[in-house]
């Protein structure tokens, strides 16, 4: 990626948030990976003129330019409410018209809600020979890095990991096991496809407190427990305790400061662009991403029924 690139993809930025802006930071800077993009401008439901000299463009004007191959759909939980609203006014969700525009999408964590819907976009996305990447900063952090040296080559014995967090709302950021999926990502990249053997949800709407405990199991019936607590005073953190015939593993030590990781994860998507990854690898996160979202969807049924 260090050569002169023959062509830049021109690039829109959906959505202004926080990861949006980020986004757009990382297009602006001279990192090896931007010298392939383009920054054309970002569309956003609220007028906003410019940002930082980068132009607002509208929607309908993104979809129909030549000049615009690649859309960045930065929706992730922290994106203003405006921002949410504009998603929900274009069903199920805009980045289905980029796709059918022949652009090329990266979208943020989870690209849908709901395992069908992710399946046709992919399907939709190979028809039109584009890439589609779902961004995935978790696998990206320090912390994860240093579990997956930890974990590999040992047999599990048990597990189980606690994410704790102030209140989220479940309307606009989707049900508790698809806005915290990146904690079950974790667990399904250091410990293989997983498979659901109960989950329950306790809620206290009035008090604006969940909790959901979600059990578990690997291929070889190992048990592994997830939990996503929030609620007022509690503090963002995550807790972990693995169990291995070889010894124990709690919580993970301080291992430095994650550097930019979004601009990492825009290294791999523009490494796709330029076809520099085999199919095998395309296929096996696309297996993974698949199965984190089933799981997800197969808790929240789960939850759902026991209401």
């Amino acid at each position: 990626m260090n050569a002169e690139p023959e062509r830049k993809f021109g690039v829109v930025v959906v959505g202004v948030g926080r990861a949006g802006s980020v986004r757009m930071r990382d297009l602006r800077n001279p990192h090896p990976s931007s010298a392939f993009l383009n920054l054309i401008g970002f569309v956003s439901r609220r007028e906003l003129g410019s940002i930082d000299g980068v132009q607002q463009i509208s929607l309908e004007d993104a979809l129909s330019s030549q000049e615009v191959e690649v859309a960045y759909i930065c929706s992730e939980s922290s994106s203003h409410e405006d921002y949410i609203r504009f998603l929900q006014l274009l069903p199920p969700c805009c980045f289905p018209r980029f796709l059918n525009a022949g652009k090329h999408v990266l979208v943020e964590y989870p690209m849908t809600l709901s395992l069908a819907a992710a399946q046709e976009l992919w399907e939709l996305a190979e028809q039109k020979g584009k890439v589609l990447h779902e961004e995935h900063v978790e696998l990206l952090m320090e912390e994860f890095a240093f579990l997956k040296k930890e974990v590999v080559g040992k047999d599990l014995l048990k597990g189980s990991l606690l994410f704790t967090a102030g209140p989220l709302e479940e309307e606009r950021f989707g049900f508790p096991a698809f806005s915290g999926i990146s904690r079950l990502t974790w667990l399904v990249s250091l410990f293989g496809e997983l498979s659901l053997v109960s989950a329950t949800l306790e809620e206290r709407k009035e008090d604006q407190y969940m909790k959901m405990t979600v059990c578990l199991e690997t291929e070889k019936k190992s048990p592994l427990s997830w939990i996503e607590e929030k609620g007022p005073g509690l503090k963002r953190n995550r807790y972990l305790s693995f169990h291995f015939k070889s010894g124990s593993l709690e919580n993970v030590p301080n291992v430095g400061v994650n550097k930019n990781i979004f601009l990492k994860d825009q290294n791999i998507f523009v490494q796709k662009l330029l076809g520099q990854f085999s199919e095998k690898e395309l296929a096996a996160e696309k297996k993974r991403i698949l199965h984190c979202l089933g799981l997800a969807e197969e808790i929240q049924k789960y939850c759902c029924s026991r209401k």
